[in-house]
């Protein structure tokens, strides 16, 4: 089924670069940069102007390389998720849960990844066919509570956003985290134009995901 199909791709990058930007050029090279570096999971948001029209096309030239997965972020609500949906997302993320995105998510059999916070709206999201949950902002959640999420949730899938870095990406998974979300962390070079540096920080970001994954094998 293609929503699974999507959601193991999106769960094997390990890591998923958040995307913003001032305009649509600055975005695109910014996740052309991500993936040169080797970060294949993009959620390209949609606080940037015209977002659909460069999914579309990150999705048509990144088509044929299937460890690239491309989705739409900062989805509000279910017009904007099946704008998204039909430039090309692969999965839909937004910061807080939406019932009615999960019922258009589930329509087109496309992953859909809300923001939860508490065990009340982990529950609501789980019950509306969500798989994975970003719990959100992670630097507010902390550590702590994806540990203790796992008791009343054992087989959870959980993304933290906000607050990964290079240093504490480990510690994350160590607490549960099934995959985890990145932005300014690791794309902040892009807003003084220095897309190469990006990169650098790209390959950073694959290699420590590369050796979690190794050292938990």
């Amino acid at each position: 089924m293609q929503k699974y199909t999507f959601l193991s791709r999106l769960i094997n990058t390990g890591c998923v670069a958040v995307i913003r930007g001032e305009n649509l050029q600055a975005a695109i090279r910014t996740c052309d940069a991500v993936i040169a570096g080797g970060i294949t999971g993009i959620e390209f948001t949609f606080t940037i102007p015209h977002a659909d029209k460069a999914l579309k096309e990150l999705t048509e030239k990144y088509d044929s390389q299937k460890s690239i997965v491309i989705g739409a972020g900062t989805v509000l609500d279910a017009v904007t998720a099946r704008l998204a949906i039909l430039a090309g997302a692969m999965f839909i993320v937004s910061p807080s849960f939406n019932p009615d995105v999960a019922k258009i998510c589930n329509l087109y059999a496309i992953p859909y990844t809300p923001g939860v916070f508490t065990p009340t709206e982990i529950q609501q999201a789980l019950e509306a066919g969500v798989d994975l949950v970003k719990i959100f902002p992670g630097s507010v959640a902390g550590l702590p509570m994806i540990q203790a999420l796992k008791g009343p949730f054992p087989t959870l899938a959980i993304m933290p956003t906000g607050g990964v870095s290079l240093d504490n990406m480990e510690a994350w998974f160590s607490a549960g985290a099934t995959l985890v979300g990145a932005g300014s962390n690791l794309v902040e070079a892009a807003a003084h134009g220095d897309f190469d540096q990006v990169t650098a920080t790209a390959l950073k970001y694959r290699k420590k995901v590369d050796q979690i994954k190794q050292s938990r094998r």
